[in-house]
């Protein structure tokens, strides 16, 4: 045998290995599988929670931000001594609604997504309450709040003055406003409750529209 028979040659030995192992090719099936599968559970997660909390599509931004047990619990102690009609403006999961609904209010929700809206009905048949409350998919620019005595709002800083002019026209002299997170810019609240994002502010319609009749005639 010569020198050369006897040392095997780099090319030959790689020739020789198969282009590919049953090991290899299983794992590569299971990465597309584990891919494929991640994929596909956040795509689902995403159609389930999206519209929860993406922003509905309004000219101002309102994400929804589930309202706490200590904002919901200082929206009734303010309204304790109220009664009858009750709107939540952007209602969200219509937790506002349906506890308001149990202290007896004939609680109404607006909110524009669809998803919530379906929400929130589902939530109160199966809290008992559906007979004392209702939800509507509506735009808040687009609907009159004149027929309410009780007025709640989570608003942003960004529509609070729009949003003060539009109850300020619609809202009978009787009715109360209580405003979350967010006071209102010109009005002079009656009553605070609460602290931190907590705090709830109370106007009385009848100190805002009063205001605004000595204003307009002050500038005469």
């Amino acid at each position: 045998m010569s020198e050369f028979d006897s040392v095997s040659s780099p090319l030959k030995e790689k020739t020789d290995v198969p282009s590919g192992t049953p090991g290899s090719g299983l794992k590569k099936r299971l990465g597309i599988i584990a891919t494929c599968a991640v994929g596909g559970s956040l795509v689902a997660l995403y159609a389930v929670a999206g519209p929860f909390i993406a922003p509905a599509l309004r000219k101002i931004c309102l994400p929804f931000v589930p309202a706490t047990s200590a904002q919901v619990e200082n929206v009734l102690k303010v309204l304790q001594t109220r009664s009858g009609s009750l709107v939540d403006i952007g209602s969200g999961d219509g937790r506002i609604v349906i506890a308001a609904a149990k202290k007896g209010f004939q609680a109404v929700g607006f909110e524009l997504n669809p998803w919530l809206v379906w929400y929130s009905r589902y939530k109160a048949w199966r809290e008992g309450v559906h007979r004392g409350t209702s939800f509507h998919r509506a735009d808040l620019w687009k609907v009159s709040f004149a027929q309410y005595s009780n007025v709640v709002i989570f608003g942003v800083p960004q529509m609070m003055e729009q949003l003060e002019d539009k109850l300020q026209r619609e809202l009978h002299i009787s009715a109360k406003v209580v405003a979350c997170r967010f006071p209102f810019p010109t009005w002079t609240p009656d009553h605070v409750a609460g602290e931190g994002i907590d705090t709830v502010w109370v106007y009385d319609a009848k100190a805002f529209k009063t205001r605004t009749v000595v204003k307009a005639t002050e500038g005469l």
